[in-house]
């Protein structure tokens, strides 16, 4: 498939059709025939495969957990430090939260009977009473505070258990009495909401589908072939995160990202299938050419989605690493169900889908249309105007894009949670009593005797930014000072960032200098930042060595210097235009959104995800144009079929991606409400602003330019083509 360069060629006679004889066969179109010919093992062993993984999974269960360390930062230090002096001390907490407008300690007949009961509990290490302790209750005596020490990380305390303390604890509320329970422990023991963003997102998919194609059994194979995928590929997981570590907020990513990009799959393949058949291909040898077409553009479409996904690997974070293992495997299997059980699918059910589609073309033909004009009509009007239309659709993206600038990356906490939940109830009511920085106090820990723990308090209870500094608690061998620094604001808040860093960066050298001690700053509000900021640092490389890859390829590909160039920077342009809606609606709080930092996992997930994406649609549209450019050398109209017979397939599966990644928004869970919205928003962008109008453009404004390639570098490449053998 060399570049075509120099006078224009005749045109290139169209592949044979109907009786005669069969286009030459590619591997993919092999792997088709093998499905075909074995049509009822291929189904059958998909079923055993995903019954075996299914009940697996049901017998071993899961074992998902967080894993947020992050070695070399000062807060991983300090964790370390801390559990190496300290073990005893090491299992995280939960608070319950008193209120009573009365005053609390009129309630310690109710309550000390309460917190005996919790220390008898499961999972319970230490109760201290706030009765035993004036710091713990408000100034007013309104409101008071019991911590409970788990005997354990929060992910290594059964939710069984903490559940049981929330309970206990609430079953004393009454009257003017009022019992929250905080804490992360507590946020994640609370019930969760039943599966609503995967059945509407399966709801929405299947209504698009029947709407595309006008028949259920067409409908539903694409469906079936992502749910099959789906399926396995949970199971994996659950049974993998025995060996890895995976977190525990995977499975619903994998659910809805598994059955976007599993209908997505399928579709562009099915329709290159009805296509071939509108075509005169018998169902058999349709199948052949889809796969050999449609199924070279999905498996290069999906090998970039796990390169970019394998690449969040080298990012360096043990919960993130095993979210893009796990979707990365995802898409795998999604993509092997396309190009194996979709081919078995549309044996068994081929005749009864040609007489479908034939039926569809013979009333269009009576009604006097053609497959794709309304695209045509689309592509010519872009055509007429192509340097305006480029304009205005990349004014819209960089508009956009701009809040992005000001993204600023953390981690939600129990303020972001639904107002109806207990920890969000204690989070507030903690705030009330004691300020807001105090549900995201700082752990500063003194290597050194206890004269240098106590004068690092002092030095740092001085501190701008900061409300209160605790006394320094000495380690059971003396070595160890631990000093809990309470900042005057919240924990999201970009104030208790900047304390950070200035304890790190001028007080803690200051007094390292004069007391000789090790003084590190760590805690969750500190490791979160940590998280954050190393993120923020790695991000720029992550994003070259994926684009420099993907572009590589589609160098390789098409033979073009221009097609890659473009591709990278629409496809950076639709994310980061995402990126922008995103800062827009949680960041300064857009369409009643809760205001706070973005996720620090999301713009990556996004980018590694969505990037594959628009690579799909990229290929699928361009290597249409140029099949068109191959066989008649007219740019223009190669331009305007390339785009009528891929728009409809390209905004259906666009369509079915929004709506089951929008699912997101519909949970409670902050991140994957984040997640979901962007993601939707860039295919929403990816498929109608960049696809419909910025690419034709693009491509009638580059005129042949657009297939150019050096020469000397044409014969260095490798040959390699996403168009079947015959059509080269």
């Amino acid at each position: 498939m060399s570049s075509p360069r120099g006078s224009a060629a005749p045109p290139v006679p169209a592949p044979p059709l109907g009786g005669a004889s069969p286009a030459p066969v590619g591997r993919f179109g092999a792997l088709a025939g093998w499905a075909q010919r074995h049509r009822w093992a291929a189904l059958v062993l998909w079923v055993a495969v995903v019954a075996a993984i299914a009940l697996g999974s049901a017998g071993a269960g899961s074992a998902y957990r967080n894993d947020f360390s992050l070695p070399g930062t000062d807060s991983q230090r300090a964790t370390d430090l801390f559990t190496r002096h300290g073990s005893d001390q090491a299992g995280d907490s939960v608070e319950i939260v008193l209120k009573d407008s009365a005053g609390v300690r009129g309630d310690r007949t109710r309550v000390e009977p309460m917190l005996a009961e919790v220390r008898q509990l499961a999972g319970v290490a230490e109760v201290r009473s706030p009765f035993d302790d004036t710091a713990a209750v408000s100034e007013d005596g309104t409101i008071a505070y019991a911590s409970v020490t788990l005997d354990g990380k929060t992910e290594e305390v059964p939710k069984e258990d903490v559940a049981r303390i929330i309970d206990t604890a609430r079953g004393i509320a009454g009257g003017h009495l009022q019992v929250e329970v905080g804490g992360e422990a507590a946020r994640n023991a609370e019930d969760k909401a039943g599966p609503t963003a995967e059945l509407a997102g399966i709801v929405a998919a299947l209504v698009i589908l029947v709407l595309l194609f006008g028949s259920v059994l067409a409908a539903s194979l694409p469906l079936i072939t992502a749910l099959f995928a789906v399926g396995g590929a949970i199971g994996l997981i659950a049974l993998a995160s025995h060996v890895f570590t995976v977190a525990d907020f995977t499975p619903p990513i994998l659910m809805l990202v598994g059955l976007g990009v599993g209908v997505d799959y399928a579709l562009l393949i099915f329709y290159r299938y009805r296509h071939e058949l509108l075509a005169g291909a018998a169902p058999d040898e349709a199948g052949r050419r889809a796969l050999d077409s449609a199924g070279r553009t999905v498996f290069f479409a999906g090998c970039t989605v796990i390169v970019a996904l394998l690449g969040l690997v080298a990012l360096g974070l043990g919960s993130l690493q095993g979210i893009a293992l796990a979707v990365a495997v995802t898409v795998l299997i999604t993509m092997a169900a396309s190009l194996v059980l979709l081919p078995a699918l549309l044996a068994l059910f081929g005749g009864r889908i040609r007489r479908h589609v034939l039926g569809q073309r013979a009333t269009a033909d009576r009604k006097g249309r053609r497959e794709g004009d309304r695209w045509r009509a689309m592509a010519r009007a872009v055509q007429r105007r192509p340097l305006p239309t480029l304009l205005v659709g990349l004014l819209a993206l960089l508009a956009l894009s701009a809040p992005a600038l000001g993204m600023r990356l953390g981690f939600a906490d129990s303020g972001n949670d639904p107002a109806e939940t207990t920890s969000r109830h204690a989070y507030d009511l903690l705030a009330e009593g004691f300020g807001p920085g105090f549900n995201g106090p700082l752990v500063v820990l003194v290597k050194g005797d206890a004269d240098a723990g106590e004068t690092v308090r002092a030095r740092i209870a001085a501190t701008q930014g900061v409300a209160q500094a605790g006394p320094a608690m000495v380690s059971g061998d003396g070595a160890l000072s631990t000093v809990l620094v309470h900042p005057t604001t919240s924990p999201q808040a970009e104030a208790t960032a900047d304390l950070v860093h200035r304890l790190r960066d001028t007080v803690a050298p200051s007094l390292e200098r004069a007391t000789g001690a090790e003084i590190l700053v760590g805690g969750a509000t500190a490791a979160s930042q940590d998280v954050s900021e190393t993120l923020a640092e790695r991000l720029p490389l992550f994003i070259a060595v994926v684009v420099g890859m993907s572009s590589l390829l589609l160098l390789l590909v098409f033979r073009s210097l221009w097609i890659p160039v473009k591709a990278a920077v629409l496809n950076l342009l639709s994310i980061s235009a995402a990126l922008g809606v995103v800062t827009l609606v949680f960041q300064h709080g857009w369409f009643g959104a809760q205001p706070g930092p973005v996720e620090a996992f999301v713009p990556a997930l996004i980018f590694a995800i969505v990037f594959g994406l628009s690579m799909d649609y990229e290929v699928f549209l361009v290597s249409r144009v140029h099949e068109e450019w191959i066989r008649t050398r007219d740019h223009s109209l190669a331009v305007r079929e390339g785009l009528a017979s891929t728009g409809k397939v390209i905004t259906a599966a666009a369509a079915i991606m929004m709506f089951v990644f929008g699912a997101f928004v519909l949970g409670d869970d902050r991140m994957l409400q984040q997640f979901g919205l962007g993601l939707a928003v860039a295919i929403l962008l990816d498929a109608v602003v960049i696809r419909c109008l910025i690419v034709p453009a693009a491509l009638h404004l580059l005129g042949t330019r657009a297939w150019w390639l050096p020469a000397r570098l044409a014969r260095r490449l490798p040959e390699v083509s996403l168009e079947r053998p015959g059509h080269r």
